[in-house]
């Protein structure tokens, strides 16, 4: 704040004069620097600094709209077109907004609309001049993840996780969470010039040893698409049977030949048994009947001494 308490009028009236030739100089650098954004595919107004009055018309002016301070887009002088339009582009005759539709990702970048005052013929005066930025975006689309198993045991399995988007502008921030906590992701990104759409891919190596949830969000000028996706650690662990050595197989075998070999002994001895005794002569059977047929001899015995 500048105080002149004891300065002259005529000085003070000079600082204020300067002071407000100052401020004008910065709202001539804050239109400057006027940005309008537009998406992709919709119809974009960039505005001009001067309105033409109800009592004129655009006979009384020579208008300039250009691109880059080279290139130009749209020129009126006394009312008539003096240059071949740019594709897609119009202005309104009275507030002389410069129309785009559609707009491309190529539009972006400076212009300039400069207004003068034909009062004569031979004479015009500048009666605005100022700069606007277009700054056209385009929506990506909805991330996708994918995963990968890359090797899997009983206790964890590896996993590559890939989110991907493409078709958007500008470049865009990639971020995530892994079970609600902040993740990075190791982003790269695809675009054949710096006016062109991106390609966006989002890489993860995880070791999940539980369920985890991931999610993955996109975000560029402001807008956010995210994607989420469960993974459920379902692997159990089997113990895989270790197969027999060869010396246990050996053993095996020969206790199992071992008995079959001894049943089959046993079966002939007993069939050869049956044999000898089914072919005896009868009369060895018949003494052998007889034999069984006596009495025992302590039976004898006592009838003996009974009769004594």
């Amino acid at each position: 704040m500048v105080c002149l308490p004891a300065a002259p009028l005529a000085l003070r009236r000079q600082l204020g004069l300067w002071l407000l030739v100052g401020l004008c100089l910065s709202a001539g650098y804050a239109l400057e620097k006027k940005v309008i954004k537009g998406k992709v595919g919709a119809k974009v107004g960039l505005p001009c600094c001067y309105e033409i009055p109800s009592s004129e018309s655009l006979q009384n002016y020579r208008v300039y709209w250009q691109k880059n301070t080279t290139d130009v887009v749209l020129a009126y002088s006394e009312g008539k077109m003096i240059s071949t339009p740019k594709n897609r582009t119009e202005m309104n005759e009275t507030n002389l907004t410069l129309w785009i539709s559609p707009v491309k990702i190529l539009d972006s970048g400076p212009y300039q609309c400069i207004v003068q005052h034909l009062r004569t013929s031979q004479n015009s005066v500048v009666v605005c001049e100022e700069a606007v930025t277009l700054f056209v975006t385009a929506d990506f689309t909805e991330p996708n993840i994918t995963t990968e198993v890359s090797a899997d045991s009983c206790e964890l399995t590896e996993m590559v996780v890939r989110c991907s988007s493409h078709g958007g502008f500008p470049k865009p921030k990639i971020s995530g969470t892994l079970n609600n906590v902040s993740v990075v992701w190791n982003a790269s990104w695809v675009s054949k010039s710096s006016l062109s759409p991106y390609n966006v891919t989002g890489t993860l190596w995880l070791n999940v040893t539980e369920d985890i949830s991931i999610t993955c969000s996109i975000e560029n000028d402001g807008f956010s698409k995210s994607t989420s996706l469960f993974l459920k650690k379902t692997n159990e662990c089997i113990v895989p049977t270790v197969p027999p050595s060869y010396n246990v197989i050996t053993a095996s075998t020969l206790i199992i030949i071992s008995f079959i070999v001894a049943i089959a002994l046993t079966a002939r001895y007993l069939q050869r048994h049956v044999r000898s005794r089914c072919c005896k002569p009868r009369d060895a059977v018949e003494e052998d009947v007889k034999e069984c047929m006596k009495p025992p001899l302590t039976s004898k015995m006592t009838s003996e001494t009974s009769s004594v």
